[in-house]
């Protein structure tokens, strides 16, 4: 992918604020710069109607099925989510792809020569711009400056004091909530969801995937403390699919639609088949007369990177999924080898038919400092080789931890603290050994691994 040369610009600008991505911290949360960069320009977040997709788990491919069923229906959709794998465009273009690069040119010019005239007096509680803050506010200028008819926005972190939430959406949507970033989010479902349920607004619309029974009691509460239309997914949609050859084969039926929605996901896994069900309900919801071609149509283009990305190297397959919670990591390798059983059982041109019963597949694995370790260690089970190491080169990483939980868990396991070594050698000893790799546990190890494919001839 060739970088759009405005945005290498930006991103070195970018660089000299606090990264919350790279560098957690607490308490660094709030609304009002947020309002007031949003006021210094104009406003952009209101030049278009949107819609506000929280949650913990299938967040950013709930908002790309809702992005891409837009255009699919003739809307000029932008979609903004986090993080990106390999190019800074993943997080803000249209639900195809990239923006024009004379858009991201005007954008950025227009949030740098704007922020860099701020008198820091000015800024609310005189306290320094976030680089979160910054993106999000790039975004919004992106998209004004396109001129899109629609946006679908994931949240970064939580909801009620992220970044995101200056915006007055035409729809909530909050899909599956769990235990995650309990630092910063509270250490009970209810808290987190309380953070989570900050993005629905007096009146709107919002759409609830299936959820745990508190969560559901705190979104219900909230939902009637505002007056919001309250549509839950199970309730209005009947859901069945199963992987074949590859593919999600998907069948959703209701009375909000003409017929049965049929057809393939791209994006694997049974949790795919609740996203697109809570993008479809949430599509309807703004328009109730939308063909249901173009739902179809919606579902089977979107694609995420890094979401159970399949990249064929040498004759084996190197998964790439970025799932970093316990309950990611289950239905993720619950995933994984759904999808070894349905491929080498199927496909004729694999050398291994029974494959899955004689080999085991190899891992490799990363993870941030405050993720549960101890839990996801205790799911892995069937691969052949583990290797560890750190999820590249900026994110805080807990090497003890990490290979203490692994132990604990009964695993063999080679800890490689340099992850440019790491991923070199799991490639290599997938490839010697004819079998699949999966790497899994952070976002920024599939990145670097996803960086080195596209480099190297492994």
């Amino acid at each position: 992918m060739n970088q759009h040369p405005s945005l290498i610009t930006l991103q070195k600008w970018l660089d000299t604020y606090l990264n919350f991505e790279k560098l957690p911290q607490k308490d660094i949360f709030w609304l009002d710069t947020m309002e007031y960069l949003c006021q210094i320009t104009n406003h952009p977040q209101k030049s278009f109607p949107s819609v506000h997709v929280a949650g913990s788990k299938g967040k950013g491919s709930t908002s790309i099925m809702v992005a891409s069923i837009l255009e699919a229906a003739g809307y000029k959709s932008g979609l903004y989510t986090s993080p990106h794998i390999l190019d800074f465009s993943e997080r803000i273009g249209y639900a195809k792809g990239t923006l024009p690069e004379h858009v991201y040119e005007a954008a950025a010019q227009e949030l740098m020569a704007t922020v860099e005239a701020i008198i820091p007096e000015n800024l609310p509680g005189q306290r320094p711009i976030t680089w979160f803050e910054l993106v999000t506010t790039f975004a919004f200028l992106c998209f004004r400056q396109a001129h899109v008819d629609w946006a679908v926005f994931e949240t970064g972190l939580g909801g009620r004091l992220d970044a995101t939430n200056v915006l007055e959406p035409q729809l909530s949507v909050i899909t599956p909530i769990e235990l995650e970033h309990t630092e910063f989010l509270g250490d009970t479902i209810e808290k987190i969801t309380g953070e989570k349920a900050g993005i629905i607004k007096p009146g709107t619309p919002v759409v609830i995937a299936p959820q745990k029974e508190a969560a559901l009691k705190v979104l219900e509460a909230k939902a009637k403390e505002l007056q919001c239309p309250l549509l839950k997914v199970e309730e209005l949609i009947q859901v069945q699919g199963k992987m074949v050859a590859g593919k999600m084969e998907l069948r959703l039926e209701s009375k909000l639609f003409a017929r049965p929605i049929i057809t393939q996901l791209s994006l694997l896994g049974d949790y795919q088949l609740w996203n697109a069900a809570t993008a479809a309900l949430a599509v309807k919801t703004l328009f109730p007369e939308l063909p249901e071609e173009a739902i179809e149509k919606g579902l089977s283009q979107a694609k995420l990177p890094g979401r159970f990305e399949v990249i064929q190297r040498q004759g084996i397959d190197v998964v790439l999924e970025g799932a970093h919670t316990p309950t990611s990591v289950a239905l993720s390798l619950q995933t994984f080898r759904q999808y070894i059983k349905d491929t080498y059982a199927t496909n004729t041109l694999k050398k291994s038919l029974d494959y899955a019963s004689t080999r085991k597949p190899h891992l490799l694995f990363a993870c941030a400092a405050d993720k549960d370790v101890h839990t996801m260690a205790k799911l892995f089970s069937g691969f052949g080789s583990m290797i560890l190491t750190r999820p590249g080169g900026e994110k805080q990483s807990n090497p003890q931890l990490l290979q203490d939980a692994f132990k604990e868990a009964g695993h063999e396991f080679t800890y490689i603290s340099d992850f440019k070594e790491a991923i070199q050698k799991a490639l290599q000893q997938a490839l010697k050994d004819g079998v699949p790799l999966l790497v899994t546990g952070s976002f920024y190890l599939v990145a670097e691994v996803k960086k080195m494919l596209q480099e190297s001839s492994i």
